[in-house]
C-alpha cells in the first residue's frame, strides 16, 4: 500500500506541474496558480483552487540552496591535488561546457514551439492536462544535440531491500551529484533472489528499483526512469562463455536506454531478460547483464546487433564507460596482511590470484569451505575484474557500501574521525574517486596512520570499508622474496647485477632519467653499488621502478665489516615515468611491494628538502630527520628506530656518505 500511495503521489505531482506550467504558458506570468485538492473520504470529487505561488518558489528555492551546498560541501571536502584537478577538467569539463550550450539550445527550441502556438492550442494543452494525458512538447530532431563523449558509470546494487529509506535517499543524493559532475550512472538492481516464484521475484526487483529511482528524483531533476530492461538472451544452446560475448547475454533494444542517458535520465534496470525466439521473460545473473551492457557502450557487443538507428547508433558509440561502482552492504574486498582488513586498493594484474585463493581457501572458522560472505566478495572481484578487461586502463572500479556512498555515521560516534593525513572527515568515495582516480585512503600508509573507528554498522574497524580497483600492472621482483627473502649478503656469495640478462639495462636507465630529470652516469652508478645490490622492483613495463641496496655504515671495519648485522636496508633510487606519476597508483604499488614483502622490518632513504615529494615520503614514513649541514631529509619505516641508538646513527652514517652518480655534477650542491 505504501508503494502504491507513493507513486500515485509522484504521478498526482506531476499532473500538478504540467498543469501550472501550461497555464502560465497561456495566460502568461502570474502570482496565481491551479492546484488540484486531493479527494478526502468525505468527498467525492476533486476540487480546484487558487493559491499563491510565491511561497511554493520560495520554498523551492530554498531546497535547492541546500542541495547545492551539499553538492559544494561533497567536492569541497575532497583532498584534490593540482595534477588530479588538471586530470579531471581536461577530461569532464569540455563535456560540462558543451552540455551547458545543448541545454541552452534544448531550451530555446522549447521556447520557439511554445511562442508559435496558438491560443487555440495551448487551450487543447490545457483541456489535455486535466483530462490526465501526458503533453510533451515534440522537437525537431536538429533540436537534440547528441553530447560527445557521454561518460557512463555502471552501478551495482547488490540488495537494496536490505537498504533503510535514509540509507537510499543518500545513495540517490550521491547518484544525482555525480551527474553534475559529468559522469550519468546505469543502474542494475540484484535482489540476491533465486526463488522458484519467478513473478514474486520480478516483483520485489521491480519494488526496489522504484525505490531507487524516487530517491534520485528526490534529489534534483531530470531524475531517474525505471526501463523495461534491454537485455536479450540467446539460446542456450548457442550461448558461449568468453568475457566478451559471455553466457548468451546482449543489448538487443537500446532503445530506452539510449534515450534516457540522451535526457541525463539515469536508467535502472531490473535483471530480467527477453529469450530471443519467443521474447518470454527470464531471470538473469546481474553481472552478466552489467558485462553486456559494459559490451555494448564499449563496442564490443557482436551477438544480436540490433538494427542501425542513425541517432541510437550515434549515442551508443559516444558513450564511454568510465567507472564500475558495486554497492554491497559486504563493502570492499577482504585482505588477510592490510591492517584495515580491506584492499584499500586493488592491483587486479597483480593480486586477484592472491585474493581468490584467500576467499576459497578453507580457514579454521569455515573448514567446510568458502563462507556465503566470502563468495560474494568473490563475485565482486571477478565482475569488475571482467568488466576492466573491457575498458580502457584508466578505468577502475569502486566496490563499496551504500552507508560510504550515503555519508552516513554511526549514531554512537558523532565525534568520530576518519582520521588519516591529509583525509578529511566525511568525504564520499564516489565523488572523491571521481575527482582525483585515488582510493579514499591511500593503501601503502603505515599501520600507524589508521585509527580505529566505528562503521555505519557500529563494528570496529579501521579506515575505509571502500576498495578501488584497477586493472593495473605486473609487479616484477628480482630476486622473488617468496623464494628468496632479501637477506644481507654473506661472504663469497654471489649476488644480483644490474647487467644480469634478467634486468633491462638501457629501459631501467630511461625510467630513472625521465623521473629525476637528469642524465644518469651510467658506469659510475654500476660501479657504486656494484656487490651490494639488495634487489630490484619493477611495474608494468619498466613503467615505475625501485633499486634498494644493503650499505655499510661510515667508519665499519675489521671484523664489524663482515656482519651482516649492521648492514643498511637502503632505498637507492625510486622512480616513476612521468607519464605515470600521480596516475594508477604506480608508486603505492611499488612503495607496497618494497614495506611488505622486500625489507618488511624496515628500510631508509633520503630526499632533498626542498623535494616536492616528500608530502608523500612524509605520510608514509614511520620517521624522519633533518640532516644538518646538508640538503638531506632522512625517512625510514622501521618501527621503533628512535629506540635504538646505534641502529639510527647507522642509519645517519650512510644516508650522509652516499655519493650520487649524477651525469652534471649538480650534487655537489646537496
Amino acid at each position: 500500500m505504501t508503494m502504491r500511495f507513493t507513486a500515485w503521489n509522484r504521478a498526482d505531482s506531476n499532473l500538478h506541474a504540467s498543469l501550472t506550467k501550461n497555464i502560465n504558458r497561456v495566460n502568461g506570468s502570474s502570482s496565481l496558480s491551479w492546484r488540484t485538492a486531493r479527494s478526502t473520504p468525505n468527498g467525492g470529487r476533486d476540487s480546484i483552487t487558487l493559491t499563491s505561488t510565491y511561497t511554493s518558489i520560495s520554498k523551492s528555492q530554498k531546497q535547492k540552496k541546500t542541495l547545492d551546498r551539499d553538492f559544494f560541501v561533497s567536492v569541497l571536502e575532497t583532498s584534490v591535488t593540482k595534477r588530479d584537478a588538471k586530470a579531471y577538467m581536461n577530461k569532464f569539463v569540455p563535456l560540462l561546457e558543451k552540455k551547458g550550450a545543448t541545454d541552452f539550445k534544448k531550451r530555446a527550441a522549447q521556447t520557439r514551439s511554445t511562442d508559435s502556438k496558438s491560443p487555440s492550442e495551448g487551450a487543447a494543452m490545457v483541456d489535455a492536462a486535466i483530462a490526465g494525458k501526458n503533453v510533451v512538447p515534440e522537437l525537431k530532431p536538429e533540436d537534440i544535440a547528441i553530447q560527445v563523449p557521454l561518460y557512463v558509470a555502471m552501478v551495482k546494487f547488490r540488495a537494496p531491500q536490505d537498504v533503510s529509506d535514509a540509507t537510499l535517499d543518500g545513495v540517490g543524493k550521491t547518484l544525482g551529484q555525480l551527474r553534475k559532475l559529468g559522469l550519468i550512472c546505469i543502474v542494475v538492481v540484484d535482489c540476491g533472489l533465486a526463488g522458484k516464484d519467478e513473478a514474486t521475484d520480478r516483483q520485489t526487483a521491480t519494488v526496489q528499483a522504484n525505490r531507487i529511482a524516487m530517491a534520485i528524483d528526490n534529489y534534483d531533476a531530470p531524475g531517474a526512469r525505471v526501463i523495461d530492461s534491454p537485455i536479450a538472451i540467446k539460446n542456450s544452446a548457442d550461448a558461449q562463455t568468453s568475457t566478451f560475448t559471455s553466457h548468451g547475454l546482449f543489448v538487443g533494444n537500446p532503445n530506452d536506454l539510449m534515450a534516457a542517458l540522451q535526457e541525463e535520465v539515469i536508467p535502472i534496470i531490473t535483471p530480467f531478460g527477453y529469450t530471443a525466439d519467443d521474447c518470454a521473460i527470464k531471470p538473469v545473473n546481474a553481472d552478466d547483464t552489467i558485462l553486456a551492457l559494459t559490451r555494448q557502450l564499449s563496442g564490443l557487443q557482436f551477438l544480436g546487433q540490433p538494427a542501425e538507428d542513425s541517432q541510437i547508433t550515434q549515442l551508443a558509440r559516444s558513450a564511454e564507460v568510465y567507472r564500475l561502482v558495486i554497492l554491497d552492504p559486504l563493502g570492499g574486498i577482504p585482505a588477510k596482511n592490510r591492517a584495515t582488513g580491506r584492499y584499500l586498493f586493488l592491483n587486479l594484474e597483480q593480486e586477484f590470484p592472491e585474493v581468490r585463493d584467500d576467499l576459497t581457501t578453507p580457514t579454521s572458522s569455515n573448514p567446510n569451505g568458502p563462507s556465503p560472505y566470502s563468495l560474494q566478495h568473490l563475485e565482486n572481484a571477478i565482475l569488475a575484474k571482467n568488466v576492466l578487461s573491457l575498458l580502457p586502463p584508466t578505468s577502475s572500479a569502486v566496490i563499496t557500501t551504500p552507508q560510504e556512498v550515503a555519508n552516513e555515521q554511526a549514531p554512537e560516534d558523532n565525534g568520530m574521525d576518519w582520521a588519516l593525513v591529509s583525509t578529511r572527515r566525511g568525504q564520499n568515495p564516489l565523488i572523491h574517486s571521481l575527482l582525483t582516480d585515488k582510493p579514499i585512503q591511500s593503501s601503502s600508509l603505515p599501520s600507524e596512520r589508521f585509527r580505529h573507528i566505528t562503521s555505519p554498522t557500529g563494528t570496529a574497524q579501521i579506515g575505509s570499508l571502500t576498495t578501488l580497483a584497477k586493472r593495473g600492472m605486473p609487479l616484477t621482483i628480482f630476486p622473488d622474496p617468496r623464494v628468496n627473502p632479501w637477506k644481507p649478503p654473506q661472504p663469497g656469495q654471489k649476488g644480483l647485477n644490474l647487467t644480469d640478462p634478467c634486468i633491462d639495462l638501457p629501459r631501467l636507465v630511461n625510467l630513472i632519467e625521465d623521473s629525476f630529470g637528469r642524465k644518469l652516469d651510467v658506469d659510475d652508478y654500476l660501479k657504486r653499488i656494484h656487490g651490494n645490490l639488495a634487489g630490484i622492483i619493477i611495474a608494468g613495463e619498466y613503467e615505475g621502478g625501485a633499486l634498494l641496496t644493503w650499505e655499510k655504515p661510515h667508519g665499519l671495519e675489521g671484523s664489524e665489516a663482515e656482519t651482516s648485522s649492521r648492514l643498511v636496508p637502503y632505498l637507492d633510487k625510486f622512480a616513476v615515468l612521468r607519464k605515470s606519476q600521480g596516475a594508477g597508483g604506480v608508486a603505492d604499488i611499488i612503495f607496497n611491494a618494497m614495506v611488505r614483502d622486500c625489507f618488511p622490518y624496515g628500510v631508509c632513504w633520503r630526499s632533498r628538502k626542498n623535494n616536492p615529494v616528500n608530502k608523500w615520503y612524509f605520510e608514509r614514513s614511520r620517521g624522519s630527520l633533518k640532516l644538518k649541514d646538508m640538503n638531506w631529509t632522512m625517512f625510514w619505516t622501521t618501527p621503533d628506530l628512535g629506540s635504538d641508538e646505534q641502529k639510527l646513527r647507522d642509519y645517519e652514517s650512510v644516508c650522509r656518505g652516499i655519493e650520487p652518480s649524477w651525469a652534471d655534477q649538480k650534487h655537489i650542491l646537496d
